[in-house]
């Protein structure tokens, strides 16, 4: 009865196949990217310029960070409903740090605003984690709970108020350009680099793409399933609160209303697009980049032509639709 079990563990180098498979998956999605670009580059005026690169890499910076962790979170079967909920709390505690500074330190205060706001949203994501593996609840409801709570968390932490500052020091997480690079794509370049070795080069990464491709298995061959599940939300929450830090830091004020306002469906869209397995088990990081450029070029292309946003909304969701399609055709 000993030799059934033997099946488990292939479980974990199965992972060993999605990593291997990314290299087909991506080719749709840059055949659509490279169509853009051509398409824009032909017909749109002034889009092969610095200011119109700069301006669509800064537009999709904090999607692609918050789609990198909502890939994780994909990648083991489960969602995150909370990023958008998770930015506002980080936008709304960051201002409060530098606005009125422990012990009247100044520079204290811009040194937490960029790290505390950050922690406080990695350990809601604990939290979404813990109502997943501990509880046991669905994540679509697990994270539903945040997602309806954590606005009202942030505009209760603000009295409900509009928080507007001038800070040279913090907002340069938003508006800096070291070589005349947005410092907010350099971050964005960061975190896909990293979260794409980590998913295709570490025993973690191939733990993320085990449990979401069998998690009975997965569990059998001895991966920790909880403690990864509880890990891919807490980063997924690190990752939101960045985010968040960088749209105030932008705008230069933190409405509890607006920060992160349908983040969760943007960072979903990226990843479905990208070439990502919705069930779990199968992810890539790169492709969750193509995808949220190739959404953001599709409403750049739109609005440089007239065309409502609202209209762009309704095109987002027709894409979502075919490359849910294509996905399901693959299996």
């Amino acid at each position: 009865m000993s030799r059934p079990e033997a099946a488990p563990p292939a479980a974990v180098p199965a992972s060993g196949s999605p990593r291997r498979r990314p290299a087909s998956s991506l080719l749709g999605p840059l055949v659509a990217l490279a169509v853009l670009l051509v398409f824009n580059a032909a017909l749109t005026p002034h889009f092969l310029t610095a200011q119109t690169l700069s301006v669509n890499l800064t537009q999709v910076a904090t999607t692609v960070i918050v789609a990198v962790g909502m890939t994780l979170v994909i990648a083991t079967g489960g969602i995150d409903l909370s990023v958008g909920a998770l930015m506002a709390i980080s936008g709304a505690l960051a201002p409060m740090l530098f606005l009125h500074p422990p012990l009247g330190s100044p520079a204290l205060g811009v040194g937490l605003a960029f790290v505390l706001p950050v922690l406080v949203a990695g350990l809601f994501g604990l939290f979404n984690g813990a109502l997943v593996t501990r509880v046991g609840l669905q994540p679509f409801i697990a994270t539903l709970i945040l997602f309806i709570a954590g606005r009202g968390i942030a505009q209760v932490v603000t009295n409900g108020q509009l928080q507007t500052f001038s800070n040279a020091t913090f907002q340069y997480v938003g508006l800096g350009r070291p070589l005349g690079i947005p410092f907010q794509v350099i971050l964005m370049v960061l975190v896909v680099a990293l979260f794409a070795w980590v998913l295709g080069r570490t025993v973690f990464g191939r733990y993320v793409l085990a449990v979401g491709g069998n998690e009975a298995a997965a569990r059998l061959a001895g991966v920790p399933v909880a403690r990864v599940k509880l890990a891919v939300y807490g980063i997924t929450g690190l990752l939101s609160g960045l985010a968040g830090l960088i749209v105030i830091a932008i705008n230069a004020s933190a409405d509890a209303n607006q920060v992160g306002q349908n983040m969760e469906l943007d960072a979903i869209a990226a990843v479905a697009v990208g070439g990502t397995a919705l069930t779990g088990g199968r992810a890539t990081v790169i492709g969750t980049l193509l995808g949220a450029l190739i959404i953001q070029l599709i409403r750049y292309s739109l609005l440089a032509r007239g065309v409502p946003d609202a209209v762009a909304l309704v095109v987002k969701a027709a894409i979502i639709l075919v490359a849910v399609y294509i996905q399901r055709s693959r299996r």
